[in-house]
């Protein structure tokens, strides 16, 4: 549906290949014990409750979700911190051995906007030398630890060969910001947002009820089918690789399986279908941030 004709509002329906009517994606971020890592960092830590909870996930919770994967023939996309390929080295070649994406997610799970970009540069370039070593892989994907993003580090992406990024939520389907290919997540369907908890004074409220999840998540399903939209989900290794959270995503599984229009496919594919497809071009937008460092002008 169009709003009227002005450019910045004015887009066509996405086309998605074979008479498609939405995509699915099926992603990961496989973040184990990074992001304690960075917020720990220059700190002695003496306790092992959060570290040790994350780490479930290299250990037992990504072999898990790979088997449910592997059942039911999904292929799916892993982004994964260097320091998580470096301290265990031998899950990508797991991954890319089961036929799904491996893409970069930073190094430290370092957030983008937070430090300078020279330094985010530099991690980027570790993070693909790391990956190339164990897998002989390069151009990969990209999607930024926290889903944040600067126009800078787009401008870095493309000059390191990125393929694409998958960070930022402009659209509901795939489309190109700052001449970059974004292929969008989307916060709704994150466990993270559900069942993250450490006991620690992040934590706002205990985890969510699995079965309302379950809910949600296939009420934003139909939404994003009726609209011909991309439906991203995000899990991660030591959230969603525990009991009730695969219980969810076998069940979250079947549902979309039910619909034959549509298409599941990893994240560099869908990439690589808007750059190929008639879309390319039709959804590109500036990057640009609001500079809210303005005197404010009277009015009269």
């Amino acid at each position: 549906m169009r709003m009227h004709d002005h450019p910045a509002i004015n887009y066509p329906p996405y086309v998605w290949p074979e008479g498609k009517r939405c995509a699915v994606v099926f992603s990961l971020d496989l973040d184990a014990e990074s992001p304690f890592l960075w917020i720990s960092r220059g700190q002695a830590v003496h306790h092992l409750g959060e570290i040790e909870q994350r780490r479930q996930g290299p250990r037992q919770g990504l072999a898990r979700v790979a088997a449910l994967l592997a059942e039911y023939g999904i292929r799916g996309s892993f982004y994964v911190p260097g320091v998580v390929a470096e301290t265990y080295p031998g899950l990508l070649p797991f991954l890319v051995e089961g036929g799904h994406e491996i893409a970069h997610h930073g190094y430290f799970h370092e957030r983008i906007e937070a430090i300078p970009v020279e330094r985010a540069e530099e991690y980027l370039v570790q993070a693909q030398e790391l990956f190339r070593a164990q897998t002989g892989l390069s151009g990969l994907g990209h999607r930024a630890p926290s889903w944040e993003m600067t126009p800078d580090f787009l401008r870095v992406l493309q000059r390191r060969g990125v393929a694409y990024d998958s960070s930022l939520m402009g659209f509901d389907h795939p489309y190109e910001v700052g001449g970059v290919v974004e292929v969008p997540v989307q916060w709704m369907v994150d466990d993270a947002l559900y069942f993250r908890y450490t006991n620690s004074a992040r934590d706002k409220t205990h985890p969510a009820n699995p079965v309302a999840v379950l809910e949600s998540w296939i009420e934003e399903f139909e939404g994003v089918r009726e609209t011909g939209g991309l439906f991203m989900v995000t899990v991660h290794d030591w959230i969603s690789g525990r009991g009730q959270r695969l219980r969810l995503l076998r069940r979250l599984i079947e549902h979309l399986r039910r619909d034959p229009q549509v298409w599941w496919a990893r994240a560099d594919e869908v990439a690589a279908w808007h750059a190929a497809s008639a879309n390319a071009g039709r959804f590109s937008v500036p990057a640009h941030a609001i500079n809210t460092h303005f005197e404010t002008a009277p009015r009269g």
